[in-house]
């Protein structure tokens, strides 16, 4: 089934605004249905969980509805979804309730394409267990890593490799399962960060290999909050620090404080909003979310293989997105030119694609790049159409031109 563009952008009320938008790696625009479900949480009647009136069972069927959306969303049991601020909150939280029984001798690997909310929650909490970190490095000529170094990195006295799905920079999509397979076979947990790879790719949490992935739902048409799926098994053997009298029941021991139910709501119509765009016959939402996903993946390709085509007619302009599986995320610079100066420009035509490193230190650095010579990032979305890319694609010849 198609994706239908014109029918979908027309769920979006901002985009009446005029503004074409080139920020999704950064978060997405909102759908009106995802706006009406945190409205009608919010207004009720709601109250604290339980049984004994309306408001306490909408507040209960929020929470279990939320965890069975990402169930399906992520590829794992609803018992396995813990809601949280951010990712970046989560993965912070995680490396302190697994690094506790970390210590001298024991090693962590992480890696130079990742943001850097998968890369020094990890760094900090092997230090403060006196653990050794180990690098898997980053190819900046192909935009891959290298595979070399991971052979290197990974070793019998890992404990833990922390990966990103999709760089949130460049758009690579590295080996994650054969990565994954190597780390298990010396008994080593992986944690995959999908924040990226999720908006663009449907995640399965057993294909990819990941112990952990986490996902952001406001990076593909939801609030801002963090979602984490695993094992119920495995978070049975994990203890985290909380206060006295909260529940020990897994998964809602890793959630402090009363949970916000408005947000819950939002994240789950985000993924029905996301299953709905193009199902076909699915019976299912895991297998609308499937069909959609092939929907969304062929449109954000043909768009994406068609402006690389035209910028590659830009004088001076390199692309640096070059892996051979990625997102349709690119990472540009122009000989001479200041890629902030270029953002700055495509804004005064309402074109909104920023420049920066946008918390990607890593990979960033390792393409020789500072505050002078940084790149502009242009993230397709699904709502993405012709239009926007011609009007982004005139900006930038006229800025090269200037």
């Amino acid at each position: 089934m198609p994706l239908d563009v014109a029918a979908l952008r027309s769920a979006y009320p901002s985009l009446s605004s005029g503004i074409a938008h080139f920020d999704g790696p950064g978060g997405t625009q909102t759908p009106r249905i995802v706006g009406e479900a945190i409205l009608a949480a919010m207004t009720g009647p709601t109250s604290i969980r339980g049984t004994s009136t309306a408001s306490e069972r909408n507040s209960e069927a929020t929470v279990q509805a939320f965890r069975a959306a990402y169930a399906d969303f992520l590829g794992v049991p609803a018992a396995g979804v813990i809601h949280g601020r951010s990712a970046t909150q989560l993965t912070y939280d995680f490396s302190r309730h697994l690094s506790a029984s970390w210590g001298p001798g024991d090693e962590v690997v992480v890696s130079r394409l990742d943001h850097d909310g998968n890369i020094r929650p990890w760094v900090q909490a092997a230090e403060a267990a006196g653990a050794t970190v180990r690098w898997i490095e980053l190819d900046p000529a192909t935009g891959e890593l290298d595979l070399e170094s991971v052979v290197a990195a990974i070793t019998g006295r890992t404990r833990l490799v922390a990966l990103t799905a999709a760089s949130n920079l460049l758009g690579t999509q590295p080996p994650v399962a054969a990565i994954a397979d190597r780390a298990h076979a010396v008994g080593a947990l992986v944690w995959v960060d999908a924040v990226h790879f999720a908006a663009h790719e449907l995640v399965d949490r057993a294909a990819l290999g990941a112990d952990f992935v986490v996902c952001s739902p406001y990076k593909f048409a939801g609030p801002h909050c963090g979602v984490l799926g695993a094992d119920p098994e495995l978070l049975e053997g994990i203890r985290p620090a909380k206060l006295l009298p909260s529940t020990d029941v897994v998964p809602e021991r890793f959630e402090f404080g009363t949970l916000p139910y408005e947000q819950l709501a939002g994240a789950t119509a985000a993924v029905d909003f996301l299953a709905g765009i193009a199902p076909g016959d699915a019976t299912g939402r895991r297998q609308a979310l499937v069909a959609s996903f092939a929907a969304v993946h062929e449109h954000e390709t043909a768009l994406r293989v068609a402006l690389e085509e035209r910028l590659a007619q830009v004088p001076g302009l390199t692309v640096r997105s070059r892996a051979a599986r990625r997102t349709p995320t690119l990472y540009v610079t122009i000989e001479g030119r200041s890629m902030r100066e270029l953002a700055a420009h495509l804004a005064t035509r309402d074109v909104l694609a920023p420049a920066g490193h946008f918390y990607a230190i890593e990979a960033w650095q390792a393409m020789g790049l500072d505050d002078d010579t940084t790149g502009l990032r242009i993230g397709l979305a699904p709502y993405t159409d012709q239009s926007d890319v011609d009007r982004l694609v005139a900006g930038i010849e006229e800025f090269v031109a200037g």
